[in-house]
């Protein structure tokens, strides 16, 4: 993954409710293949309007990793540990807080994906010692059994039994509905994985809905929710869930946060012309 430069923003703080949220710039990478990646299938002269319609390029693109801490007051949660490589940057984001590892008192992993899980474990330990680990019991239980894991995942699987599996006798398991913290639930986001987990957090009647990996590309995924994604395991439940959640924000008029979006990874969810669009966090958590 590339190194974030000094230069450029990695941490985005903000109020929700009581609580204190940051949006942590774990790396960025700039990739090609477009099309391959989020419209496998496609026309190409289709992906290609939708590219130019917004302003995008048609073949590269550049995808964040960007991991969530919401401090409840009386707990500091991390969703997701980032890519844990030598470009990997979250440690300097909670640095750029105040913050250092012992300070996390519960790490919450949405899925298994190495981007997610990779910050865990550093030379066979744990990077965040103190912490209540929790993983969605489904997603532990696919990676740990591997039966079905796709080939293109067989690596994946390797390394989600190499850090994850030392760290069971300190987890918590938890299925959608499931409470992490008072203020923070887990909603049902399979496809993607899976046992991918979203976290609807709400705090003095403000909502973020942190959707994780449901959502890969902030205009691919939402206006076209029905194209096939080649990062997803289950193509089909992933369509499903996006629609479903896609309806969720947008009626319920949540703030989203999404690992993959463009930093700050903020925004929301309108409806115009019978699709959907992403509307990027501008003003709204500064006044």
């Amino acid at each position: 993954m590339s190194e974030i430069s000094p230069a450029r923003a990695r941490v985005f703080a903000f109020d929700l409710g009581s609580f204190k949220a940051a949006a942590l710039l774990d790396a960025a990478d700039v990739r090609d293949n477009f099309a391959s990646a989020f419209a496998a299938g496609q026309p190409q002269a289709a992906v290609d309007e939708l590219a130019a319609s917004n302003f995008i390029d048609r073949h590269r693109y550049e995808h964040c990793f960007i991991p969530t801490l919401i401090d409840t007051g009386s707990q500091k949660v991390l969703f997701d540990t980032g890519c844990g490589d030598e470009g990997s940057s979250i440690l300097d984001c909670l640095h750029d807080l105040g913050l250092g590892p012992d300070d996390i008192d519960v790490v919450v992993i949405t899925h298994g994906h190495p981007d997610h899980i990779g910050g865990l474990v550093r030379n066979g330990e744990p990077v965040f010692k103190r912490a209540r680990h929790i993983f969605g019991a489904a997603e532990f239980a696919f990676w740990t059994e591997g039966d079905a894991v796709r080939p293109a995942r067989l690596a994946n699987r390797d390394l989600f039994r190499r850090i994850c599996a030392g760290l069971a006798e300190r987890a918590t398991f938890i299925a959608p509905g499931d409470e992490v913290v008072p203020g923070i639930t887990a909603v049902d986001a399979a496809g993607h994985s899976p046992g991918l987990l979203a976290f609807l957090v709400e705090s003095d009647g403000k909502r973020l809905l942190i959707w994780s990996d449901a959502f890969l590309h902030y205009a691919v995924s939402i206006q076209h929710p029905e194209w096939h994604a080649d990062f997803d395991d289950d193509r089909d439940r992933a369509v499903e869930t996006r629609k479903r959640l896609l309806k969720m924000a947008a009626e319920q008029r949540l703030l989203v946060a999404g690992h993959h979006m463009p930093f700050p990874g903020l925004g929301y969810v309108g409806q115009a012309d019978g699709s959907f669009r992403w509307i990027p966090v501008s003003y709204q958590l500064n006044v």
